[in-house]
């Protein structure tokens, strides 16, 4: 003890922090710090003395109550149930309940079919007119079924002619010919 007095003065004497004014601490057999007793120390037997060893034995505190930060941090994609079809369960059974879905739709379609088989269905109308002036539109008297477009679509000559538009128009902006303009043609 004396010689740990010393080094705490030297410890001091050095710039360190005083370790004398704060007290030693005392540790039970675990290494633990007893509360409530600072500066006295038990050897040996005298720790299992009847007062002493309350001293050593410690209640465990009381566990924090949770907050909701505490409990979001937990919830991940499984809480929602995104990662259920992972464990292979769902898809059997969603095979088997699709599989009656489908036969109890054709059961009510045969049904239906029976039941409106007196009834006229009126035939669709074509909501796409035809363009008369298409140039397009070519009509082979061998193919039986006309095919109709419905949308303008450029022949691989006009790409052509607008892609090369299009590099004669950037090479004379690069070279500083903004003056000349593109001949429509």
């Amino acid at each position: 003890m004396r010689e740990k007095r010393h080094w705490e003065v030297q410890i001091k004497a050095l710039g360190g922090p005083d370790h004398a004014r704060v007290g030693p601490k005392m540790l039970d057999q675990d290494g633990k710090e007893v509360p409530g007793n600072r500066g006295y120390k038990y050897f040996g037997a005298a720790k299992d003395l009847p007062g002493v060893r309350e001293l050593f034995e410690q209640e465990p505190p009381a566990a924090p109550r949770r907050t909701r930060a505490d409990l979001m941090r937990d919830v991940d994609a499984d809480y929602y149930g995104y990662r259920d079809d992972d464990d292979g369960l769902l898809l059997p059974l969603e095979q088997e309940a699709e599989k009656e879905a489908i036969a109890k739709a054709v059961e009510e379609w045969k049904r239906n079919k029976d039941e409106n088989k007196d009834q006229e269905i009126p035939e669709e109308e074509n909501i796409y007119p035809e363009d008369p002036d298409d140039k397009r539109i070519e009509d082979d008297e061998n193919e039986k079924s006309t095919e109709t477009s419905h949308v303008a679509v450029p022949s691989q000559k006009d790409v052509e002619e607008a892609l090369l538009r299009r590099k004669k128009q950037e090479l004379l902006e690069k070279y500083g010919c903004l003056d000349v303009k593109m001949e429509e043609s």
